[in-house]
């Protein structure tokens, strides 16, 4: 399905055994993390109650847009989402418009990881969707050309943030938009 970044695969985020073959279906190993992406922030805080205060106002700050945020997960929830370290889970609200808006409305929360093989190019278009995942996929989502770059990840779950990969939104501009709110509660 077309993000506001790349196009992902999606899965059910409420059933291991939905995540487990969206794992198979990329080539991915269980030990990594994917993303639970929610239509909007109030959403993502019913998945997961437990993103609270200092948790929920960076949220709130940086979300909606093309963020993954790695958050404290202290109820462990969706343990076959969270990969090897079940302490955290990552988390998105994207801008989304068209097909994939409308997608994530009716469905609310999906399992997300883009819709590439490991090391490949992440797909800007659903054409660069390898033929073996838009094969092996339940439906198929056109939403034409994306941008093409993923989402930035910013680490949370330390005293500082952490950017464990830049993309989308520039690591000083998510610094930025951090910076005086944190610093001030």
């Amino acid at each position: 399905m077309p993000f506001d970044t790349v196009y992902g695969l999606a899965a059910d985020p409420y059933h291991s055994d939905h995540a487990r073959r969206l794992y198979a279906l990329k080539g991915r190993a269980v030990t990594q993390p994917t993303a639970l992406v929610a239509r909007d922030v109030d959403y993502l805080l019913e998945c997961v109650p437990e993103l609270r205060g200092r948790a929920a106002t960076l949220v709130r700050l940086l979300l909606p847009g093309p963020l993954t945020l790695v958050l404290p997960n202290p109820a462990r929830r969706f343990r076959w989402l969270t990969g090897s370290n079940p302490d955290s889970i990552g988390v998105r609200v994207p801008e989304l418009t068209g097909a994939g808006a409308e997608l994530l409305a009716l469905v609310g929360a999906v399992a997300a990881t883009s819709a590439n093989l490991p090391g490949e190019p992440d797909p800007s278009t659903l054409t660069a969707v390898p033929e073996e995942i838009r094969a092996g996929a339940g439906a198929v989502v056109d939403g034409g050309e994306l941008p093409g770059s993923p989402s930035t990840v910013i680490d949370l779950t330390g005293p500082e943030p952490r950017i464990l990969r830049e993309g989308a939104l520039s690591a000083a501009e998510a610094l930025r938009r951090l910076e005086s709110p944190v610093r001030s509660s």
